[in-house]
């Protein structure tokens, strides 16, 4: 109290002062117009305003304009009780949200008096305190050009900043964020601005405002400081915060971000979230690392089961290890158990029919019969449709009956026996010890057609498994298969090769590859088709010595005729693949690329850049694709390869958009505006990069626009929205789109290409009998697989052109989607990986990002017993804490611990 004391004490013995000095105020003071102003108020304005005030307020205004008063005094010692006082009045008072506190609105026109008094007074405590009340009334100043509440906390750097409220940090953050953007365009110390800034994190953080540390430490690029602010309480919030903000920010920031908040997660032993945040990050070196940190052998078989899920090979930690289960898991050896004990849940297990799947008793009488007649490609669509609907389930009525050996593989002709026997490794996918054994018996055929087949088959059976005996490697990779007579040999085996080690950067599969891309003596879509497979194999890995071969192959004299090519587009795909998602790094090729001159330099250009930043959503690259699909290319000889730009920039609008929500919805209006505006080859690649962006993901908004351009007048358009059709369905079974799909066999009974693609939709959506998906995202979204991505952008780069590709000869081509497909479940574990069934609930997933509390992350949930079928943005939790989960996401394959806490009931 001895302040107030002082006060009463000054206040009685300075009141004759108080009087001369008004008067002199009165004298001095004088507004631009030549009006008296009295302490900072004109006098017209005096009498109003006196109206305005309830006794209380004018009171509290009186004071403060004494203590103000009190300041511009020559005694000294009068200042330190007035500015504690004016602290005191701002600190306790109290209004609504909206309302500015009453002292700052009665202070605010002393403002410039108080600056210049600030100015006038000598160093000391007294002037370091005015500095402070000043960086407070300053918030009443929102002048983008007066950053004056930082002005004056740069002054007053010592005071307890906390004391003012949350109201007060924040403000001052946001012009701290101004002020630094000022001074680094301008080239100016930033130091003392960091130094504040890391003052106020740990207030925003105690005060449950993790946004603002995270948004002021991304402002001022000091994101790697953060792990040493947060404790046990905080660093869960604040993490979901920097991971959801990933999406939103440019390169390099979005892998500083992804390193800070992984190594928090490090710090607080969450290995499973770190090793997501390592996957992401496609750092080989820190997944190995994460791998081994984990003690836990169970932990251990968990983060395996991630690695597998993105399909990266481990293969020194498999040769390390003695651990046959640890193996296994590294390998999803076991995945095909484990989905037939889902389809085992689902009484899904019986084989289904294609014509459980036409259904062609609901297509109207007059032309069901037409639909159904028995030749070459409709037997071929029925391989296909056979394959997809029971894949993964190594029972099926049509290809695997013992009584009806090699039958159906002989109803169809030329290509088509491939693409039929390959549909085998569809039927056993995963399962390469009994698939080996049902292809085995194809392989020793005359018919070429049917050995390339068998190749393919045992490539898509050990897609995505790795067995440590490695057999893919000594079956295709021989001199006899690659250098086969039969070119439909070669690609059979080559393709086999590119599907079993997609994503695995297998060295061997290199050396077996690399001289058939340079060949120039080789036909083009040998070649092409190589260089996929090696893009699939070191898919984001930036290989030097695959670039090398390909743009070797670019630039080969020998090859520009060659060049021209409807394959070549594949040998451009190879070398984008090489660069997925590495952003920057592809801006060494891409200059090296305009050293080409063919017209397919520029396509590839556009192939390779898209490739450099799927899923990133980076705004300024969907621009600039928007851009291409703008221009009007002349058609011509001389343009040829031009008409690729186009659709690969379409397609690369969706590839880029696919990883954020916002865009995606931002990237659909605009297709719709490229369907109405764009040229002939702009709209042939718009369905395509619709069922792209929403792979297994049937949303009405889209289908619906998709089946209305499956009555395009431009036949190619009705191709690929047909197409898209399937792939958006893709696993789902969806009610609607089956109807749709049905009402299209009617409508295209008399045109076989259509038609064709009308079965290959129906055979996609009710993949895998409704349990599987095609989406490249997994781990609740959170993770894009390249390999996944890799295997649809080869489908819909052939698709472009599906007349001279998938409708004609190469339907082959389809089987690359197999990359993509994984089963849509959740298999609950023991720690001895037998499944163990618990009760889940399974509701759609709720962003719960900077939300306060503990909110809710389902809702509209059902509970279920695993193993249970996840659908597109669904989540799972466990119903009670009986068990553990050992994954922080409860998808796919997840191990579960007893809890020793757990009493039993409820």
């Amino acid at each position: 109290m001895a302040q107030d004391s002082d006060l009463s004490k000054s206040s009685d013995k300075g009141k004759g002062k108080a009087v001369e000095s008004d008067k002199k105020a009165d004298q001095v003071q004088k507004d631009k117009d030549g009006k008296p102003v009295v302490n900072g108020k004109k006098d017209d304005d005096k009498a109003d305003s006196a109206e305005e005030l309830s006794e209380e307020d004018q009171q509290l205004k009186s004071e403060l304009d004494m203590l103000v008063e009190r300041l511009t005094e020559p005694d000294a010692s009068l200042y330190k009780p007035a500015l504690e006082a004016m602290k005191n009045f701002i600190k306790t008072s109290t209004s609504s949200m909206t309302a500015v506190p009453k002292p700052l609105k009665f202070l605010r026109p002393h403002y410039e008096a108080l600056a210049k008094l600030y100015d006038d007074w000598p160093e000391g405590d007294d002037k370091t305190s005015l500095a402070d009340v000043l960086s407070v009334i300053g918030m009443t100043y929102s002048d983008e050009d007066r950053q004056d509440t930082l002005k004056y906390r740069l002054l007053a750097p010592t005071q307890d900043i906390g004391s003012w409220g949350h109201e007060y940090v924040r403000h001052l953050a946001l012009e701290i964020g101004e002020a630094y953007a000022k001074r680094v365009a301008a080239d100016e110390s930033t130091e003392e601005l960091v130094d504040l800034a890391l003052v106020l994190v740990p207030l925003f953080l105690k005060s449950n405002a993790e946004a603002d540390a995270v948004d002021l430490m991304s402002e001022l690029e000091i994101i790697e400081q953060l792990p040493k602010f947060v404790d046990e309480n905080t660093y869960a919030r604040v993490c979901l915060y920097m991971v959801s903000m990933v999406n939103l920010l440019t390169y390099p920031d979005n892998e500083l971000f992804l390193r800070a908040a992984h190594g928090i997660y490090k710090q607080y032993k969450q290995h499973t979230q770190a090793m997501v945040l390592a996957i992401r990050l496609n750092d080989i070196d820190l997944i190995n690392s994460d791998f081994n940190d984990a003690e836990d052998p169970a932990l251990k078989k968990q983060l395996a089961f991630l690695i597998a899920r993105q399909r990266i090979w481990l293969t020194n930690q498999i040769q390390d290890t003695d651990d046959e289960d640890l193996k296994n898991c590294l390998g999803n050896v076991q995945l095909p158990t484990y989905f037939k004990l889902l389809g085992k849940e689902l009484n899904i297990l019986a084989p289904k029919t294609t014509e459980d799947i036409y259904k062609s008793h609901l297509e109207s009488s007059r032309v069901a019969g037409m639909t159904n007649f028995d030749s070459a490609r409709h037997n071929l669509a029925a391989a296909f449709v056979n394959g997809l609907v029971n894949a993964g389930f190594a029972n099926d009525k049509m290809m695997l009956v013992e009584n009806n050996k090699e039958s159906w593989v002989w109803k169809t002709k030329d290509e088509g026996m491939m693409s039929t026997v390959a549909s085998m490794g569809m039927l056993m996918m995963w399962d390469p010890i009994a698939g080996l054994d049902q292809v085995d018996k194809y392989t020793y055929v005359e018919e070429e057609q049917i050995q390339a087949g068998a190749h393919l088959a045992i490539g898509i059976m050990n897609c995505g498994v790795r067995l440590e005996s490695d057999p893919v490697l000594a079956l295709l990779a021989d001199e006899d298969k690659l250098n086969h007579k039969n070119p439909l040999v070669r690609i059979g085996a080559i393709m086999g090769l590119g599907l079993a080690y997609a994503g695995s950067n297998n060295e061997d599969v290199l050396t077996a590859l690399q001289p058939i891309i340079v060949n120039s003596a080789e036909e083009m879509r040998v070649s092409a088709i190589a260089a996929l497979s090696c893009g699939l194999v070191f898919v984001g890995s930036s290989h030097p010595e695959v670039s090398e071969a390909i743009i070797t192959t670019l630039l080969d004299e020998d090859r520009n005729k060659q060049l021209t090519d409807k394959w070549t587009r594949f040998l451009a795909l190879g070398l984008g693949l090489l660069f997925f998602g590495r952003q920057e790094e592809v801006e060494v090729v891409l200059e090296t690329l305009k050293a080409v001159e063919h017209p397919m330099a520029k396509a590839t250009t556009v192939l390779a850049s898209i490739c450099a930043w799927a899923g990133t959503g980076a705004v300024l690259k969907i621009q600039e694709l928007l851009h291409i699909c703008n221009e009007h290319f002349e058609e011509s000889e001389e343009k040829k390869g031009d008409e690729l730009v186009q659709p690969y920039a379409v397609l690369g609008i969706g590839l880029i958009a696919m990883g954020e929500d916002v865009g995606q919805e931002m990237v659909l209006r605009q297709f719709g505006h490229l369907m109405h505006y764009g040229e002939a080859n702009i709209r042939r690649a718009v369905p395509l990069a619709m069922g792209l962006i929403s792979p297994s993901n049937p949303q009405m908004k889209v289908y619906d626009t998709l089946s209305r351009y499956s009555h395009d007048n431009d036949n190619d358009v009705a191709l690929n929205a047909i197409f898209a059709m399937g792939l958006v369905g893709a696993g789902t079974n969806n009610a609607r789109l089956a109807q749709l799909l049905r009402q299209l066999a009617s409508y295209y009974h008399r045109d076989q290409e259509s038609l064709f693609m009308v079965r290959i939709a129906q055979g996609l959506l009710h993949m895998g009998k409704g349990a599987l998906s095609i989406s490249p995202f997994h781990t609740d979204r959170q993770v894009m697989s390249r390999v996944a991505t890799a295997g649809l952008l080869a489908v819909l780069v052939a698709m472009i052109d599906a007349k001279q590709f998938v409708t004609s000869s190469s339907h082959y081509l389809l089987y690359y989607l197999v990359t993509a497909i994984n089963p849509r479940f959740l298999v609950t574990l023991d720690e001895n990986l037998k499944p163990l069934t618990v009760n889940v609930r399974v509701g759609q997933a709720v962003d719960v990002v900077g939300q306060a509390g503990r909110p809710k992350t389902i809702t509209g949930w059902q509970t279920q017993s695993t193993p249970v079928v996840l659908s597109h943005g669904e989540r799972a939790e466990l119903e009670d804490e009986e068990y553990i989960s050992l994954s922080h996401t409860l998808e796919g394959l997840v191990i579960l611990r007893k809890n020793p806490e757990w009493e039993g009931g409820k």
